[in-house]
């Protein structure tokens, strides 16, 4: 049975059909993720599921008695409300007993009669609420959820993020709608909130852009395109492989239908006009082949080929960086040169000192110690976290024309910003549209593209996955393997992480940064065998204890063994670049479809490979 039933529902917005006459269900327990371009109507379309707007014909259908929570993508909030006010203001009587509880405890409630203690008490065993209130408190924890009594309008993005989702997993619902839950979230946080999603009952439907938690949260994919939706009953990886069969056989019917088209058309043209109302029948067919044959047969693809100006031999250095905020020292005496092709991936927990850093790199903020010296030819180009900044009534393309009437490209053409805008997936129709009218998902777009604009050779992305749909994040990431200078990206994205960064600067707190080799993977890998060793030692008694650590002192790496960690560094090189290539023959479809899924399956073979490789030369590189 269905908790959800979607029926023939449309909804048009500037003239644009976003879509028309969807019908699917959503049943008991069931994990749907719905992707699409940006500006596809993905966050209209769960709008009108939740209720918060209205659909311009159809109806959406809740089982009876089911409870229903939705997070939308930017929450809103009284500032002058508490922390415990916003997650426990609910109109669900165990929250307000809770509430209630909570508040004699700390003193907040008078109680005249003397036995207000024991009504509560007995109140929470009716609503067997104990068990209730222990689920909140763990979420509020693992969410990084403390001080209750904090206003809101104090709170960083991040952390309104955060009660935002609290308040919506609190009640445990048994539909639960998310429309972008992992951004503004750090790494650790997103993690238990995978781990939590995919352990619970209830069912969902969600938009991410976040792959990695597509590939472990969700069992089914709807995707939104050409104002219809597609299902496909995998995860990510199933749906990569999939598509493209079916834009394959989307090919076959255009084609198809074009051949027809042109024979009925012909045939219609040469019947006698006596004969009209007998052929009725063939007339509504011509209306139906025209309307397959109007369709697109290859979808425009986002190119990105902007120059960037040489780099010259000094690009970049610090000198024993400090900097503190409110007393608490985020960073302290980092030292590190940049070089030529750096990849470096930066995580942390928000707060550390991320963005304080690309600040203090940029030149936007000095350090309270320390030196930055800057190559000559050094161009910085730093796509932020906030919004892009425009003029009231701004249009698309003034926000080219701002900058230069003329782009050169790495290919040494030139395109004017007409052209230019297309290749960003921004239509001509679009180009007068005031910046204010774009979607969230496409003002990034515009941003990502006045950044690129300024030719740069050492490039910053600020959590640069926020809002972009994974289209877009595809041809972002083959664009930025390919950036010939400095690369530095800020970013709670897993899979961007590791298919993009070859080092780490880790914010571990206090100030201090550390520089892993490896991508993010690697890095988790790296401390889940540190733990797992801390573990095992706090077991051990003493004696064992050190005569463990003596035999791991006398236990050093022989011949084969060196051998073989050379080895396996060439490769895991060599099954990357394997991997990279079957995913582009993914991407790029196949007309056979027994091809499609002989790659698919090399594909999962030589990720495991991967894994149980990196985790080898881990062991071996730790013990050398």
């Amino acid at each position: 049975m269905n908790n959800l039933s979607v029926e023939k529902i449309s909804k048009t917005y500037n003239e644009t059909a976003l879509f028309s006459d969807l019908t699917f269900g959503i049943g008991q327990g069931q994990k749907v993720a719905l992707i699409g371009k940006n500006g596809s109507g993905k966050s209209t379309l769960l709008n009108i599921i939740a209720g918060t707007e209205a659909p311009d014909s159809g109806k959406v259908v809740f089982r009876k008695g089911i409870n229903i929570k939705f997070l939308p993508q930017n929450p809103e909030f009284n500032p002058q409300q508490t922390v415990k006010e916003y997650i426990f203001e609910q109109e669900n009587d165990v929250l307000k007993t809770i509430s209630l509880y909570e508040q004699y405890i700390n003193g907040e409630l008078t109680d005249p009669e003397g036995n207000l203690f024991e009504r509560l008490s007995a109140q929470l065993d009716a609503l067997e609420a104990w068990d209730y209130e222990t689920s909140a408190k763990q979420i509020l924890g693992k969410l990084g959820i403390h001080n209750l009594r904090q206003k809101i309008g104090e709170l960083s993005g991040g952390e309104k993020k955060r009660i935002a989702l609290a308040n919506t997993l609190i009640e445990k619902p048994d539909f639960l709608i998310l429309d972008e839950p992992t951004n503004h979230l750090d790494i650790e946080v997103i993690e238990w909130l995978e781990q939590y999603l995919s352990t619970q009952k209830m069912s969902l439907l969600l938009v991410t852009h976040d792959r990695y938690f597509l590939e472990k949260v969700t069992s089914e994919i709807f995707e939104l395109e050409d104002a219809q939706i597609y299902t496909y009953k995998g995860n990510y990886s199933y749906f990569i492989s999939r598509k493209t069969e079916r834009q394959r056989q989307k090919a076959a019917d255009i084609a198809r239908a074009r051949n027809l088209l042109v024979k009925e058309l012909d045939w219609l043209n040469r019947m006698p006009k006596a004969r009209g109302s007998k052929a009725k029948y063939r007339i509504n067919a011509v209306e139906g082949l025209e309307k397959t044959a109007a369709q697109k047969v290859v979808e425009e693809q986002m190119e990105i080929k902007v120059l960037s100006k040489r780099q010259g031999k000094k690009i970049l250095e610090l000198h024993r960086i400090t900097q503190k905020f409110n007393g608490v020292t985020l960073i302290d005496s980092f030292t590190y040169t940049f070089k030529k092709n750096d990849r470096i991936g930066v995580i942390g927990k928000n707060g550390a000192g991320k963005t304080t850093l690309m600040n203090i790199i940029t030149g936007q903020l000095k350090p309270e110690r320390g030196t930055v010296i800057t190559g000559e030819t050094t161009v910085f180009g730093y796509y932020r976290q906030e919004k892009l900044l425009f003029r009231p009534g701004q249009k698309v393309i003034d926000v080219v024309r701002d900058i230069t009437e003329v782009i050169k490209l790495s290919d040494g053409s030139t395109l004017s910003p007409s052209r230019f805008l297309q290749q960003f997936l921004f239509p001509p129709a679009m180009h007068q549209i005031a910046v204010e009218k774009l979607s969230g998902g496409e003002k990034r777009r515009l941003q990502l593209l006045r950044v690129l604009l300024s030719q740069p050779n050492f490039l910053i992305l600020d959590e640069p996955t926020n809002d972009l749909d994974i289209y877009v994040l595809n041809v972002l990431e083959q664009y930025l393997m390919n950036f010939p200078g400095t690369l530095i990206i800020v970013s709670h994205d897993r899979y961007f992480l590791d298919k993009l960064a070859d080092h780490l600067f880790v914010f571990e707190g206090s100030g201090r940064i550390t520089d892993f080799p490896g991508n993010y993977t690697r890095y988790k890998n790296h401390i889940h065998d540190i733990e797992k060793e801390n573990k095992g030692s706090e077991k051990r008694p003493p004696g064992k204890q050190k005569e463990k650590i003596a035999a791991g002192k006398r236990k050093r790496l022989g011949y084969k063994e060196k051998k073989e960690l050379e080895t396996l560094e060439i490769e895991i090189e060599k099954l990357e670049l394997e991997k990279e290539e079957l995913l582009l023959k993914l991407n790029g479809g196949s007309d056979d479809h027994r091809q499609l899924t002989e790659w698919s399956e090399k594909f999962e073979v030589i990720s495991k490979e991967i894994d149980d490789k990196t985790l080898r030369w881990m062991e071996l590189s730790e013990r050398l």
